[in-house]
């Protein structure tokens, strides 16, 4: 129904920067807040970024040094992740709530992931 096409994951050194890159494709008749997320193995889901109607919302792992956009027509997401550390290798996971048509309910939908993984 919903597919998502992630893109910018990849083998850096600490300190180098990467952007992640998301959209959301097929049913999306209205698309509400999008998301980044990751998991390190061995480690529970968390949330990375977020962005609203509202602005933006960012983990304090990631926060002033790191950006969120948002591009509302497109149903994009990309997040710019600077002076990238050992411990922010994760698989970094898209989100998004959608409705898939007019009179859906909204639902969670989940991208497969883009590896990040920073060397020391």
């Amino acid at each position: 129904q919903v597919e998502f096409v992630e893109s910018g994951g990849g083998l850096v050194q600490a300190g180098a920067n990467v952007t992640l890159s998301c959209v959301a494709n097929g049913k999306t008749w209205s698309v509400g807040p999008m998301a980044w997320y990751r998991q390190a193995p061995d480690k529970q889901r968390e949330l990375v970024a977020r962005v609203t109607r509202g602005g933006a919302e960012y983990a304090d792992a990631v926060k002033g040094r790191s950006t969120v956009v948002r591009d509302f027509t497109k149903h994009e997401i990309n997040l710019r992740m600077n002076n990238l550390k050992p411990e922010d290798t994760a698989t970094y996971i898209c989100y998004a709530y959608v409705w898939t048509s007019e009179f859906s309910t909204p639902a969670d939908f989940w991208g497969q992931g883009t590896q990040v993984t920073v060397s020391s």
